[in-house]
């Protein structure tokens, strides 16, 4: 809305003609969704608090993650809320909110938060301690991925080919399955940022991360020239994308503030889902599905870990890790919650730069 506001002078004082620039509109994007977070953060915990809204922690679960998540008993929960509030007004100040794939982002973040927040809500406020079926969510997610992949199916301005990473002009197209493509995506990063989402500020710093590199990918893929010179596919449009990453990264800052070790608030579900979503229709609109495997490589390892344990379990009787997910078995090996949070981060780091360096090996 700003950026309609404050265009329109340019042509009676040149000096507003700066807010054009989606490098500039991005870092007031993120500024903003930044400092949204650290005004509103105190009065929304203090809120959930007042509410009764805090972390269960069910000794029932593991008596030895009790033991060591005990202290986290109560502590504000749905800080999701003040993830989406940031994270969105920030997006409608400096967007173009006319933009396709702005709409796309945004729709998608709101859907998967409400999702989010309804089993948020019935977990501590309506008293369902398990909140939503997991067959509600999935099918929550797996609609919307469907109104997603039909939509960008026949959009003429949407391809449905898959690049492949580090391969110049090798690229698989879908066809009709690039719908089936799409749910997998959507339902996929959702639910793998929510697996990973079980240490303070573990979730949210890799979600940064992520951000951060999308951005990059978004305005470089926007961007005729950079796209021609680096051989990857130019997507009208796809630049203002990197003004909603800009504030998926502020707000992710502006929450991490709060959500740190020692934690005094939890995103919840709200947060989780919406974010991971949010990654997943990105990745979708700039034509880099795949390179969200190898950036979100904490995430996948999370949700991956999941997987093999529930089949392990249910095929053979025996446990792959101590516990999943993969997060909680370094905790039982003994290392301290701190130190796997700051070494995750080291990983996402080092994925998130790995991934970059696959424009250039092509």
């Amino acid at each position: 809305m700003l950026y309609y506001l404050l265009y329109s002078f340019h042509e009676s004082l040149s000096s507003f003609n700066i807010f054009r620039y989606i490098t500039f509109r991005a870092a007031l994007a993120a500024v903003t969704s930044f400092l949204v977070c650290l005004a509103l953060g105190p009065v929304i915990i203090n809120a959930l608090k007042k509410m009764k809204v805090g972390e269960n922690v069910r000794k029932e679960d593991s008596k030895q993650l009790y033991e060591l998540h005990g202290k986290k008993q109560d502590t504000p929960t749905m800080g999701g809320i003040l993830i989406l509030l940031a994270m969105l007004s920030s997006t409608l100040l400096w967007a173009d909110i006319l933009n396709p794939q702005i709409l796309l982002a945004l729709f998608t973040t709101v859907w998967l938060g409400i999702t989010g927040f309804v089993d948020d809500y019935l977990k501590h406020i309506g008293k369902c301690s398990k909140g939503l079926t997991a067959s509600t969510k999935f099918s929550s997610q797996i609609v919307l991925g469907l109104i997603l992949g039909i939509f960008l199916l026949f959009d003429p301005q949407n391809s449905t080919n898959l690049d492949l990473p580090f391969l110049k002009d090798v690229s698989l197209n879908l066809g009709i399955f690039y719908i089936i493509f799409v749910i997998i995506v959507i339902t996929g990063s959702s639910n793998a940022v929510n697996l990973t989402d079980g240490l303070d500020g573990l979730a949210i710093g890799c979600v940064i991360m992520v951000a951060l590199t999308y951005a990059v990918l978004t305005y470089v893929s926007g961007n005729i020239k950079f796209s021609d010179y680096l051989f990857i596919p130019y997507i009208r449009g796809a630049g203002e994308l990197t003004v909603f990453c800009a504030s998926i990264l502020g707000a992710g800052l502006g929450f991490l503030w709060f959500n740190c070790y020692p934690a005094s608030i939890f995103m919840g579900d709200t947060g989780s889902l919406s974010l991971g979503g949010a990654l997943g229709i990105v990745a979708l609109l700039v034509k880099k599905e795949l390179l969200l495997v190898v950036v979100g490589g904490i995430f996948v390892l999370e949700a991956a870990s999941v997987i093999l344990q529930v089949a392990s379990f249910r095929f053979t009787g025996r446990r792959i890790f101590r516990i999943a997910p993969l997060h909680h078995h370094f905790q039982f090996l003994g290392w301290p919650e701190s130190k796997v949070i700051t070494r995750f981060w080291i990983l996402a780091s080092l994925l998130a730069l790995l991934t970059l360096v696959t424009l250039k090996i092509r």
